[in-house]
Protein backbone atom coordinates (compact mmCIF):
# COMPACT_ATOMS: atom_id res chain seq x y z
CA UNK A 1 0.00 0.00 0.00
CA UNK A 2 1.36 3.31 -1.27
CA UNK A 3 1.15 6.06 2.07
CA UNK A 4 2.45 9.61 2.24
CA UNK A 5 5.64 10.00 2.45
CA UNK A 6 6.89 13.25 4.29
CA UNK A 7 10.21 12.38 4.58
CA UNK A 8 13.29 14.88 3.87
CA UNK A 9 15.07 12.97 2.13
CA UNK A 10 15.58 10.49 0.21
CA UNK A 11 12.28 11.51 -0.99
CA UNK A 12 9.08 10.94 -2.30
CA UNK A 13 9.07 10.44 -6.23
CA UNK A 14 5.98 10.89 -8.22
CA UNK A 15 4.17 7.55 -9.25
CA UNK A 16 3.56 7.44 -12.41
CA UNK A 17 8.04 7.54 -12.57
CA UNK A 18 8.44 4.38 -10.37
CA UNK A 19 5.98 2.65 -12.61
CA UNK A 20 7.49 3.51 -15.62
CA UNK A 21 11.10 2.15 -13.81
CA UNK A 22 9.49 -1.16 -12.45
CA UNK A 23 7.90 -1.65 -16.42
CA UNK A 24 11.58 -0.68 -17.65
CA UNK A 25 13.98 -2.13 -15.08
CA UNK A 26 14.28 -5.68 -16.92
CA UNK A 27 14.66 -4.59 -20.43
CA UNK A 28 14.49 -0.95 -21.37
CA UNK A 29 12.88 -0.18 -24.45
CA UNK A 30 13.43 -3.30 -25.98
CA UNK A 31 17.41 -4.00 -25.43
CA UNK A 32 16.81 -7.15 -23.62
CA UNK A 33 18.63 -5.53 -20.69
CA UNK A 34 18.49 -2.90 -18.05
CA UNK A 35 19.37 0.32 -18.63
CA UNK A 36 21.54 0.92 -15.49
CA UNK A 37 23.44 -2.72 -16.52
CA UNK A 38 24.39 -1.01 -19.74
CA UNK A 39 27.92 1.04 -21.09
CA UNK A 40 27.64 4.77 -19.99
CA UNK A 41 29.32 5.66 -23.20
CA UNK A 42 27.02 3.46 -24.91
CA UNK A 43 24.26 5.00 -27.46
CA UNK A 44 21.45 4.01 -24.96
CA UNK A 45 22.35 5.73 -21.63
CA UNK A 46 24.40 8.65 -23.61
CA UNK A 47 20.79 8.99 -24.84
CA UNK A 48 19.00 9.31 -21.80
CA UNK A 49 22.05 11.59 -20.40
CA UNK A 50 21.61 14.10 -23.52
CA UNK A 51 17.75 13.90 -23.04
CA UNK A 52 18.06 14.56 -19.38
CA UNK A 53 20.17 17.74 -19.99
CA UNK A 54 18.34 18.97 -22.71
CA UNK A 55 14.88 18.85 -20.24
CA UNK A 56 16.68 20.60 -17.62
CA UNK A 57 17.66 23.56 -19.60
CA UNK A 58 14.33 23.97 -20.83
CA UNK A 59 12.82 23.94 -17.37
CA UNK A 60 14.91 26.61 -15.88
CA UNK A 61 15.63 28.35 -18.65
CA UNK A 62 19.61 27.51 -18.72
CA UNK A 63 21.73 29.91 -20.99
CA UNK A 64 24.46 28.19 -22.89
CA UNK A 65 27.33 29.59 -21.49
CA UNK A 66 26.07 27.73 -18.90
CA UNK A 67 27.88 24.16 -18.22
CA UNK A 68 25.16 21.47 -16.79
CA UNK A 69 27.07 18.89 -14.44
CA UNK A 70 25.71 15.81 -13.45
CA UNK A 71 27.81 14.86 -11.01
CA UNK A 72 28.24 12.35 -7.47
CA UNK A 73 29.20 12.72 -3.82
CA UNK A 74 26.13 14.85 -2.77
CA UNK A 75 25.75 18.24 -2.00
CA UNK A 76 28.29 17.90 0.84
CA UNK A 77 31.25 17.40 -1.15
CA UNK A 78 30.15 20.15 -3.13
CA UNK A 79 30.93 22.20 -0.06
CA UNK A 80 34.79 21.03 -0.74
CA UNK A 81 34.41 21.31 -4.68
CA UNK A 82 33.15 24.91 -4.61
CA UNK A 83 36.07 26.55 -3.08
CA UNK A 84 38.42 24.05 -4.63
CA UNK A 85 37.18 25.28 -7.70
CA UNK A 86 36.42 29.19 -6.96
CA UNK A 87 38.33 30.45 -4.44
CA UNK A 88 41.45 31.08 -6.53
CA UNK A 89 43.74 32.25 -3.41
CA UNK A 90 41.31 35.04 -3.12
CA UNK A 91 38.49 35.71 -0.56
CA UNK A 92 34.99 33.73 -0.65
CA UNK A 93 32.29 35.12 1.74
CA UNK A 94 29.54 32.78 3.67
CA UNK A 95 25.89 33.40 4.72
CA UNK A 96 24.49 31.13 7.33
CA UNK A 97 20.87 30.34 7.84
CA UNK A 98 21.08 26.92 9.19
CA UNK A 99 22.62 23.76 9.65
CA UNK A 100 23.22 23.54 5.41
CA UNK A 101 25.21 26.58 5.02
CA UNK A 102 26.93 26.26 8.41
CA UNK A 103 28.14 22.96 7.21
CA UNK A 104 29.20 24.94 4.00
CA UNK A 105 30.92 27.60 6.42
CA UNK A 106 33.07 25.67 8.49
CA UNK A 107 34.12 23.34 5.67
CA UNK A 108 35.37 26.06 3.44
CA UNK A 109 37.01 27.42 6.39
CA UNK A 110 39.24 24.33 6.73
CA UNK A 111 40.47 24.14 3.41
CA UNK A 112 41.16 27.79 2.87
CA UNK A 113 44.67 27.88 4.41
CA UNK A 114 45.64 24.65 2.35
CA UNK A 115 43.60 26.94 -1.46
CA UNK A 116 45.94 29.88 -0.28
CA UNK A 117 42.55 31.75 0.40
CA UNK A 118 40.16 33.33 2.86
CA UNK A 119 36.61 32.93 4.15
CA UNK A 120 34.65 35.61 5.40
CA UNK A 121 31.19 35.29 7.29
CA UNK A 122 29.02 37.53 5.82
CA UNK A 123 25.74 37.22 7.81
CA UNK A 124 24.26 34.81 10.04
CA UNK A 125 20.98 34.60 11.95
CA UNK A 126 22.60 31.86 14.43
CA UNK A 127 21.69 34.45 17.24
CA UNK A 128 18.21 34.27 16.28
CA UNK A 129 17.67 30.49 16.37
CA UNK A 130 17.59 30.70 12.43
CA UNK A 131 13.98 31.29 12.26
CA UNK A 132 14.94 33.56 9.34
CA UNK A 133 17.38 34.81 6.78
CA UNK A 134 19.24 38.01 7.28
CA UNK A 135 18.14 41.70 6.10
CA UNK A 136 19.92 43.36 3.21
CA UNK A 137 20.82 45.69 6.33
CA UNK A 138 22.54 42.97 8.06
CA UNK A 139 24.84 41.58 5.52
CA UNK A 140 28.41 42.31 4.79
CA UNK A 141 29.45 41.31 1.56
CA UNK A 142 32.61 41.84 0.00
CA UNK A 143 32.50 43.31 -3.54
CA UNK A 144 35.65 42.13 -4.66
CA UNK A 145 34.90 38.29 -3.26
CA UNK A 146 35.60 35.43 -5.74
CA UNK A 147 31.72 34.34 -4.63
CA UNK A 148 29.31 34.46 -1.39
CA UNK A 149 27.55 31.32 -0.75
CA UNK A 150 23.86 30.73 0.75
CA UNK A 151 22.01 27.75 0.89
CA UNK A 152 18.78 28.86 -0.42
CA UNK A 153 16.48 26.64 1.61
CA UNK A 154 17.17 25.00 4.78
CA UNK A 155 15.73 21.30 4.93
CA UNK A 156 16.61 21.39 8.77
CA UNK A 157 15.33 24.65 9.62
CA UNK A 158 12.77 25.57 7.38
CA UNK A 159 14.19 28.64 6.44
CA UNK A 160 14.08 29.53 2.77
CA UNK A 161 14.84 33.03 0.48
CA UNK A 162 12.52 34.37 -1.75
CA UNK A 163 14.19 36.99 -3.19
CA UNK A 164 18.29 37.60 -3.47
CA UNK A 165 18.29 40.30 -5.02
CA UNK A 166 20.37 42.45 -2.09
CA UNK A 167 22.99 40.23 -2.72
CA UNK A 168 22.95 40.10 -6.75
CA UNK A 169 23.35 43.94 -6.60
CA UNK A 170 26.97 43.18 -4.88
CA UNK A 171 27.84 41.77 -8.16
CA UNK A 172 29.62 38.93 -6.70
CA UNK A 173 28.99 35.48 -7.92
CA UNK A 174 26.24 34.12 -5.36
CA UNK A 175 26.81 30.19 -4.98
CA UNK A 176 23.93 28.58 -3.84
CA UNK A 177 22.84 24.73 -2.31
CA UNK A 178 19.37 24.30 -3.78
CA UNK A 179 19.48 20.50 -2.90
CA UNK A 180 15.78 21.00 -1.43
CA UNK A 181 13.89 23.24 -3.58
CA UNK A 182 15.63 23.11 -6.98
CA UNK A 183 12.44 22.98 -9.73
CA UNK A 184 9.93 23.72 -6.82
CA UNK A 185 9.72 27.42 -8.61
CA UNK A 186 11.33 29.45 -11.56
CA UNK A 187 14.33 30.65 -10.76
CA UNK A 188 16.72 33.31 -12.52
CA UNK A 189 19.63 31.20 -14.04
CA UNK A 190 21.95 34.39 -14.49
CA UNK A 191 21.45 35.69 -11.22
CA UNK A 192 24.02 33.39 -9.80
CA UNK A 193 27.30 31.89 -10.70
CA UNK A 194 26.90 28.37 -9.63
CA UNK A 195 23.96 26.32 -8.17
CA UNK A 196 24.43 22.64 -6.77
CA UNK A 197 21.56 20.64 -5.47
CA UNK A 198 21.96 16.74 -4.51
CA UNK A 199 19.12 15.31 -6.54
CA UNK A 200 17.24 13.29 -3.65
CA UNK A 201 14.82 16.54 -3.09
CA UNK A 202 12.99 16.46 -6.12
CA UNK A 203 14.85 15.55 -8.99
CA UNK A 204 15.17 11.52 -8.37
CA UNK A 205 17.08 8.99 -5.93
CA UNK A 206 20.41 9.77 -3.91
CA UNK A 207 23.32 9.50 -6.21
CA UNK A 208 23.68 11.86 -8.41
CA UNK A 209 24.37 16.19 -7.35
CA UNK A 210 23.63 18.41 -10.34
CA UNK A 211 25.74 21.44 -10.95
CA UNK A 212 25.20 24.64 -12.84
CA UNK A 213 27.96 26.75 -13.52
CA UNK A 214 28.97 29.69 -15.93
CA UNK A 215 31.56 28.72 -17.59
CA UNK A 216 33.92 31.54 -17.16
CA UNK A 217 34.21 31.01 -13.52
CA UNK A 218 35.54 27.44 -13.76
CA UNK A 219 38.96 27.48 -15.97
CA UNK A 220 40.94 28.49 -13.01
CA UNK A 221 40.86 25.52 -10.05
CA UNK A 222 43.28 25.28 -7.45
CA UNK A 223 46.30 23.33 -9.13
CA UNK A 224 45.84 20.43 -6.44
CA UNK A 225 41.98 19.63 -7.33
CA UNK A 226 41.50 16.23 -8.58
CA UNK A 227 40.61 15.87 -11.93
CA UNK A 228 37.34 14.23 -11.31
CA UNK A 229 36.38 17.34 -9.13
CA UNK A 230 37.48 19.78 -11.74
CA UNK A 231 33.98 20.94 -13.12
CA UNK A 232 36.04 22.24 -16.39
CA UNK A 233 37.13 18.72 -16.40
CA UNK A 234 34.07 17.29 -15.82
CA UNK A 235 32.30 19.69 -18.46
CA UNK A 236 34.53 18.97 -21.14
CA UNK A 237 33.81 14.98 -20.82
CA UNK A 238 29.86 15.44 -20.50
CA UNK A 239 30.24 14.57 -17.01
CA UNK A 240 31.21 11.06 -17.79
CA UNK A 241 35.43 12.11 -16.81
CA UNK A 242 34.36 8.76 -14.90
CA UNK A 243 31.29 5.86 -15.04
CA UNK A 244 28.40 8.19 -13.87
CA UNK A 245 25.74 7.21 -11.68
CA UNK A 246 23.34 5.94 -14.47
CA UNK A 247 20.34 4.55 -12.65
CA UNK A 248 19.87 8.10 -11.18
CA UNK A 249 20.44 10.35 -13.89
CA UNK A 250 17.88 7.83 -15.71
CA UNK A 251 15.09 8.63 -13.30
CA UNK A 252 16.22 12.06 -13.03
CA UNK A 253 15.05 12.24 -16.86
CA UNK A 254 11.70 10.64 -15.96
CA UNK A 255 11.29 13.61 -13.75
CA UNK A 256 12.39 16.25 -15.50
CA UNK A 257 9.51 14.19 -18.34
CA UNK A 258 7.14 14.16 -15.00
CA UNK A 259 7.21 18.01 -14.49
CA UNK A 260 6.97 18.91 -18.28
CA UNK A 261 3.65 16.93 -18.26
CA UNK A 262 2.36 19.07 -15.00
CA UNK A 263 2.79 22.47 -17.16
CA UNK A 264 6.54 23.14 -16.16
CA UNK A 265 8.20 24.51 -13.20
CA UNK A 266 5.75 27.28 -13.31
CA UNK A 267 2.55 25.56 -13.05
CA UNK A 268 4.23 23.31 -10.28
CA UNK A 269 5.08 26.37 -8.14
CA UNK A 270 1.27 27.56 -7.71
CA UNK A 271 0.67 23.98 -6.44
CA UNK A 272 3.55 23.97 -4.22
CA UNK A 273 2.08 27.38 -3.08
CA UNK A 274 -1.62 25.97 -2.21
CA UNK A 275 -0.01 22.99 0.15
CA UNK A 276 2.23 25.26 1.84
CA UNK A 277 0.07 27.62 2.71
CA UNK A 278 -3.18 24.92 3.62
CA UNK A 279 -0.17 23.57 5.86
CA UNK A 280 0.89 26.55 7.26
CA UNK A 281 -2.61 27.59 8.07
CA UNK A 282 -3.68 24.70 9.88
CA UNK A 283 -0.58 25.15 12.22
CA UNK A 284 -0.95 28.68 13.13
CA UNK A 285 -5.07 28.15 13.56
CA UNK A 286 -4.37 25.34 16.36
CA UNK A 287 -2.82 26.64 19.59
CA UNK A 288 -1.31 22.59 20.09
CA UNK A 289 1.16 23.45 17.09
CA UNK A 290 3.69 26.13 16.03
CA UNK A 291 6.25 26.70 13.30
CA UNK A 292 8.78 28.56 14.85
CA UNK A 293 9.70 30.09 11.19
CA UNK A 294 9.09 34.14 11.05
CA UNK A 295 6.21 34.05 7.84
CA UNK A 296 8.27 35.58 5.12
CA UNK A 297 10.84 32.83 5.46
CA UNK A 298 8.91 30.10 5.23
CA UNK A 299 9.72 27.29 3.59
CA UNK A 300 7.70 25.69 0.99
CA UNK A 301 9.23 22.66 0.50
CA UNK A 302 10.12 21.44 4.39
CA UNK A 303 7.65 22.65 7.00
CA UNK A 304 8.98 22.15 10.85
CA UNK A 305 6.78 22.20 13.95
CA UNK A 306 6.19 21.41 17.25
CA UNK A 307 3.81 20.12 19.31
CA UNK A 308 3.51 22.57 22.31
CA UNK A 309 2.89 19.98 24.65
CA UNK A 310 5.75 17.60 23.85
CA UNK A 311 4.39 15.02 25.93
CA UNK A 312 2.02 14.36 22.66
CA UNK A 313 5.01 13.81 20.33
CA UNK A 314 5.14 9.64 20.25
CA UNK A 315 1.58 9.71 20.74
CA UNK A 316 1.47 11.45 17.17
CA UNK A 317 4.10 10.29 15.51
CA UNK A 318 2.85 6.80 16.43
CA UNK A 319 -1.13 7.86 15.69
CA UNK A 320 0.20 9.46 12.12
CA UNK A 321 2.13 6.90 11.11
CA UNK A 322 -0.78 4.30 11.88
CA UNK A 323 -2.84 6.82 9.63
CA UNK A 324 -0.37 6.62 6.39
CA UNK A 325 1.26 9.78 7.26
CA UNK A 326 4.81 8.84 7.44
CA UNK A 327 7.99 9.96 8.41
CA UNK A 328 7.42 13.36 10.13
CA UNK A 329 9.35 13.42 12.87
CA UNK A 330 11.93 16.27 12.92
CA UNK A 331 15.31 16.31 12.75
CA UNK A 332 17.13 15.26 15.32
CA UNK A 333 19.57 18.62 15.60
CA UNK A 334 15.71 20.92 15.82
CA UNK A 335 13.29 17.96 17.19
CA UNK A 336 10.00 18.59 17.09
CA UNK A 337 8.06 17.39 13.36
CA UNK A 338 8.61 18.16 10.09
CA UNK A 339 6.77 17.85 6.58
CA UNK A 340 8.47 17.61 3.67
CA UNK A 341 6.08 18.69 0.90
CA UNK A 342 8.48 18.09 -2.05
CA UNK A 343 7.32 18.42 -5.89
CA UNK A 344 5.90 14.60 -6.44
CA UNK A 345 3.89 14.97 -3.02
CA UNK A 346 0.08 15.33 -4.21
CA UNK A 347 -2.00 17.61 -2.42
CA UNK A 348 -4.61 15.15 -1.73
CA UNK A 349 -1.54 14.33 1.09
CA UNK A 350 -1.61 17.54 1.92
CA UNK A 351 -5.36 17.52 3.03
CA UNK A 352 -4.78 14.02 4.64
CA UNK A 353 -1.98 16.21 6.60
CA UNK A 354 -3.81 19.15 7.89
CA UNK A 355 -7.21 16.78 8.36
CA UNK A 356 -5.39 14.71 10.82
CA UNK A 357 -3.68 17.87 12.72
CA UNK A 358 -7.26 19.21 13.27
CA UNK A 359 -8.27 15.24 14.46
CA UNK A 360 -5.45 15.20 16.70
CA UNK A 361 -5.69 18.68 18.21
CA UNK A 362 -9.58 18.18 18.72
CA UNK A 363 -8.61 14.49 20.49
CA UNK A 364 -5.75 16.17 22.58
CA UNK A 365 -7.27 19.81 23.52
CA UNK A 366 -6.05 20.62 27.30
Amino acid sequence: MRVFNFSAGPAILPQPVLEQVQRELLDWHGIGSSLIEVSHRGPHFSAVRDEAEVRLRALLAIPDDYAVLFLQGGATLQFAQVAMNLLRGGSADYIVTGAWSQKAYREALRLAPVLGGKVRLAGSTEESGFTRAPRADELDIDPNASYVHVCTNETIHGVEWLDLDAIAATGVPIVADMSSHLLSRPIDVRQFGLIYAGAQKNVGPAGVTIVIVRRDLINDPWVGTPSVMQYAAQDANQSMLNTPPTFAIYVANLVFAWLEAQGGVAAIEAVNRRKAEKLYAAIDALPLYENRIEPPWRSRMNVPFRLRDESLNERFLYESDAAGLKYLKGHKMVGGMRASIYNAMPEEGVDALVAFLHDFAARNAS
